[in-house]
């Protein structure tokens, strides 16, 4: 397996596994990323200063990713830990922990104190991943994402 950041041709196979993951869990509905034009350009939207895109290799494919992102009217110091996704057949393998990890290494290492992240009910397994990691829950959402689909949100400090 390999981690590498993101590069400009990932942009489809990247796009695919996070529609496919959502629609997988009933997930795929508005206000999420299945419908974020951002999705299908996350090389270009990760050119954002302040921001870092990890992608997971395996047998010469794409099977996942992981991100921070400075989201807009986020706390001082925070970051968020976005789109997370890692493909079917590479799940359970401890890969979308070893993503979050070293997203957050990279936020620590940017001077951010705090990640932020948006879930909901149907990802279950992966806000238990979450809480493992150490993230609380809030009851309310902060900045501004613009995925209203959203509606569990967590905080980590770093």
């Amino acid at each position: 397996m390999q981690i590498r950041p993101i590069e400009p041709g990932d942009n489809q196979a990247l796009a695919n596994i996070i529609r496919t993951a959502l629609a997988e869990f009933g997930a795929n509905k508005p206000g999420t990323v299945y419908f974020d034009p951002t999705t299908d350009a996350l090389f270009e939207l990760f050119r954002t200063p302040g921001s870092y895109y990890y992608v997971a290799i395996l047998n010469n494919k794409i099977v996942g990713g992981c991100g921070i992102y400075p989201t807009d009217n986020l706390p001082k110091g925070t970051c968020e830990l976005v789109k997370l996704y890692v493909a079917k057949e590479a799940r359970g393998t401890g890969l979308g922990k070893e993503l979050m990890e070293k997203s957050m290494i990279w936020a620590k290492e940017n001077n951010y104190t705090q990640v932020y992240l948006e879930s909901m009910p149907e990802l279950a397994k992966a806000v238990s991943i979450y809480e493992k990691v150490g993230f609380k829950p809030l009851d309310h959402p902060l900045g501004n994402s613009g995925h209203c689909g959203c509606d569990i949100w967590m905080l980590k400090k770093l």
